[in-house]
């Protein structure tokens, strides 16, 4: 079992996410997951709150075989999703932060779960002239997520309104700062 994203052989164009409400399930799901269909595991591992986050990646038809087994599976799924033609921004945001430069707007949205703030983030950075410097899927966070956009003030306050559309009832909250701090704006990347 991987506890860290790791790189896949092919680009990834494909991601599909579960969350599952405990570590059993999630270890039982993941292992069917990868016997359903030919997909590389990215990550399958524990979050705040003691429940287990899976990232896999592949072409469609196979990462959506794997993730509709487990969403119907039946096995307290918090969230499932398919995501494809991922934005490159996504991937290096879960791999390793950015920094936000000097004058940057920044855009924070929180979410209620992990898998729909991976997919709100997809969104936000396909619907807004923005940089994805930072996302936290569930890590010390007691299961939620939430990601930091930079740009103008109009690109990230675009940017958080497609991202609340899709969250909907699971945003916890999102603002968006017009000129931050400094201080401030080298601890969003870390």
């Amino acid at each position: 079992m991987m506890n860290h994203l790791q790189h896949a052989a092919l680009p990834i164009d494909t991601l599909g996410i579960v969350e599952c409400r405990t570590i059993a399930s999630g270890v039982s799901l993941t292992d069917a997951m990868l016997k359903a269909a030919p997909v590389d595991l990215l990550r399958a591992a524990t979050v705040c709150s003691g429940w287990y986050l899976i990232f896999i990646a592949g072409d469609r038809d196979a990462v959506e075989t794997s993730v509709a087994l487990a969403a119907e599976s039946g096995r307290g799924i918090l969230g499932s999703y398919v995501l494809s033609n991922l934005s490159p921004q996504v991937l290096e945001a879960l791999k390793k932060p950015s920094r936000a430069e000097p004058g940057d707007a920044v855009a924070i949205i929180e979410a209620r779960y992990s898998s729909i703030g991976v997919a709100a983030a997809d969104r936000a950075v396909k619907h807004a002239p923005v940089r994805l410097i930072r996302l936290v899927p569930g890590e010390g966070i007691t299961g939620k997520s939430y990601f930091v956009l930079c740009g103008t003030v109009a690109a990230g306050e675009a940017g958080a309104e497609a991202a609340r559309e899709m969250l909907g009832k699971h945003l916890v909250d999102a603002v968006v700062l017009a000129k931050p701090e400094e201080a401030l704006l080298a601890t969003l990347g870390k």
